[in-house]
């Protein structure tokens, strides 16, 4: 278990401390939806965990092998449906970077890996989710 605590400051604005590590971050609402947009959105901050979710599960992976993915990046996309109700319509991530020589026995392990990531099994059924990987690195 993780103790995460919340405080709302006022407009819009929630911070949140992460027990363990005493880390502090601040969400804002989007501007579409009466905030500033000065900050992540609660939104947002599901497609931070999806993105660096893929990417630490990667991690791992090579890691327990002696592979170096070093440098891999990821971009996620995320759109908003307002019908019936706001919330994530689909999100669109992309891993880019990935070093050009691993054999295709070992990328196959690793986006297996990625495939696996916990947010992504989290999300609704009827959310769209495209899950991309680029060896280029």
């Amino acid at each position: 278990m993780v103790e995460i605590k919340m405080e709302y400051l006022g407009g819009l604005r929630v911070e949140a401390v992460h027990g363990p590590s005493s880390t502090k971050l601040i969400t804002d609402a989007p501007v579409d939806n009466c905030g500033k947009g000065e900050s992540f959105s609660p939104t947002d901050l599901v497609g931070v965990a999806f993105g660096t979710c893929v990417v630490t599960i990667m991690g791992i992976a090579a890691d327990q092998r002696g592979w170096n993915i070093e440098g891999t990046k990821v971009r996620v996309d995320k759109t908003m449906i307002a019908d019936p109700h706001r919330r994530i319509d689909s999100l669109v991530i992309e891993v880019t970077g990935l070093p050009s020589a691993l054999d295709e026995s070992q990328r196959k392990v690793l986006e297996a890996a990625g495939n696996g990531c916990p947010v992504h099994h989290t999300l609704r059924a009827d959310t769209k989710v495209t899950l991309t990987y680029s060896w280029d690195g």
